[in-house]
């Protein structure tokens, strides 16, 4: 059984543009969609999580979703040579790549229960590999007029934009590979609908006209707009770059951290696009959120939902500990149970100094600590007088001036931290 997919894309707001009777067709029977990706790095970003959810939903749907990643266009690389981030790619590299992004995909899409519609990726290199040009041109080239590829925005703006280098012939024909694409998975996996970012509008309806003049049948197409927050700054960014979904390449503490920062106007629109809550569940959440600002019951049950998804309940346990360490009550055990690098996350910025592990063998005493080794406190006076005030932490626990540290207040065997009132922190590394 099929529900109406495009009903549930329009109340969490991600119709951009949809082609006519696309709703019906849907309707109709389990019909299979595809988004395409690009695998050029080992992760994906929050970036793509518009395009994966839409793949989400649609399965949710009772549909058939397929991931398609462009290793053909990955090999190319990027045509307009604008991108530090697209860069040319061996065939060796493109699969360990495609690779992980199959594992990511696989925490919102179901690849293997054997069901009727378990979501299918397929990799465009392996068709267009042994498609030589002459081929491409003869048998694909010839149904498309250039005053049809000239009137797309996509190529209108680049040829009228502020650039005086035009477009290359790689770019310019890039919507006719994209649009074969769409042939292909068509006359082969019955795929009659392809789904993309607003961007993406004019690449995925030169591929409904392939299928219309070469394969005589009709596709159709749909686009999310491409999402932007309230003050204007690019989504899934942050100060130190793009926010993947790899937990190496970024933890999920920053993960979660960047989701609970977000505004209330955009909370309110992330939730429906970004979590499986439903329309009942949101409706509740947003009118307790308008009652109370200030608890952020919106921001903090969307990035649970979110850290849930893409890493897991154990991971936002983790996360839900380190943030108390920060902002709640916490012990040294749990600060020892923190991994090196979800630890250097809770305490970026924090001052840090170096100490020897010879003086930790020693047993370092709390003067040379706070002031001598390290200057958290500006004399040793100054240490004193804290200590005696009972002001002073080593690892979340309160130590008096005789209290030595040693190596079992080691943090991941490197770490020691220092505590003055509830706010100020100091962490020694221990080299």
């Amino acid at each position: 059984m099929t529900s109406n997919f495009v009903a549930e894309l329009k109340w969490r707001g991600m119709i951009h543009d949809v082609m006519p009777e696309t709703e019906e067709h849907l309707l109709e029977q389990m019909r299979s969609a595809y988004v395409g990706f690009d695998p050029t790095a080992d992760s994906l970003h929050i970036g793509n999580l518009v395009p994966i959810m839409l793949l989400a939903f649609f399965q949710r749907s009772g549909h058939r979703p397929v991931a398609l990643v462009g290793g053909a266009t990955g090999m190319i690389g990027d045509p307009s040579g604008k991108s530090s981030e697209r860069n040319l790619l061996d065939e060796k590299t493109l699969r360990h790549n495609q690779e992980c992004v199959r594992k990511q995909l696989s925490q919102f899409l179901d690849f293997s229960s054997g069901s009727e519609n378990q979501a299918l990726m397929v990799n465009n290199y392996d068709w267009m590999k042994e498609f030589s040009f002459l081929d491409f041109i003869r048998d694909v080239g010839k149904h498309i007029t250039v005053n049809y590829m000239m009137a797309k925005d996509s190529v209108k703006n680049r040829l009228t934009g502020e650039s005086a280098d035009g477009m290359s012939f790689t770019e310019f024909t890039y919507q006719m590979v994209q649009g074969y694409d769409f042939l292909h998975l068509y006359q082969n996996q019955k795929c009659t609908l392809q789904m993309g970012g607003s961007d993406q509008w004019g690449n995925i309806t030169t591929g409904t006209e392939l299928i219309r003049r070469i394969g005589g049948g009709k596709g159709y197409a749909l686009t999310c707009p491409l999402i932007t927050k309230s003050d204007g700054s690019k989504f899934g960014k942050s100060e130190g770059g793009n926010i993947w979904l790899d937990a190496n390449r970024t933890s999920p503490y920053k993960f979660y951290q960047y989701w609970l920062n977000t505004s209330d106007e955009d909370a309110e629109k992330y939730i429906k696009i970004f979590t499986f809550l439903d329309k009942e569940t949101i409706d509740v959440l947003v009118q307790e959120h308008n009652k109370a600002p200030h608890m952020r019951l919106l921001q903090k049950r969307l990035a649970e939902e979110v850290t849930i998804t893409v890493h897991s309940k154990e991971d936002l346990e983790n996360v839900l500990k380190a943030s108390a360490i920060l902002f709640g009550k916490s012990t040294s055990e749990d600060l020892k149970g923190l991994d090196e690098k979800t630890f250097l996350d809770v305490f970026e910025g924090v001052p840090q100094a170096e100490v020897t592990i010879a003086d930790i063998n020693e047993g370092l005493d709390m003067i040379a600590a706070l002031a001598a080794k390290t200057q958290f406190l500006d004399s040793n006076g100054a240490a004193r007088r804290e200590l005696k005030q009972n002001a002073i932490s080593v690892n979340k626990e309160k130590v008096k001036e005789d209290y030595l540290i040693t190596g079992k207040d080691l943090i991941n065997n490197k770490f020691v931290l220092l505590q003055r009132g509830k706010k100020n922190y100091f962490v020694l590394v221990v080299k």
